[in-house]
């Protein structure tokens, strides 16, 4: 084995995924609503599916309405185990 290949690190393909901050209440946790639209297999309707992910935020930067990228990692709570990675656009209203 090659000295040099077992100090570099291998790459971490984590998932990502790109949704609208609804909760920053928490300390240091933002709740982030997901949507994907996906197709009805038999009536063939184009629906919207939501899901809600706690993502650490440790500065708490991040407001309502705000659409921020989250990556998975280790978990650091018992609900939370994806990180806020960036702000992709700031909330117009709040």
């Amino acid at each position: 084995m090659n000295p040099q290949q077992a100090t570099t690190p291998a790459p971490k393909n984590r998932r990502t995924l790109v949704g609208r901050v609804v909760s920053n209440r928490m300390q240091k946790t933002v709740t982030v609503l997901i949507e994907r639209r996906v197709k009805d297999p038999v009536m063939g309707k184009i629906m919207t599916r939501s899901k809600k992910y706690h993502a650490h935020a440790a500065a708490g930067e991040f407001g309502l309405g705000d659409v921020v990228e989250i990556a998975e990692c280790r978990p650091i709570s018992k609900t939370k185990a994806w990180t806020v990675t960036r702000l992709v656009e700031k909330s117009k209203e709040f």
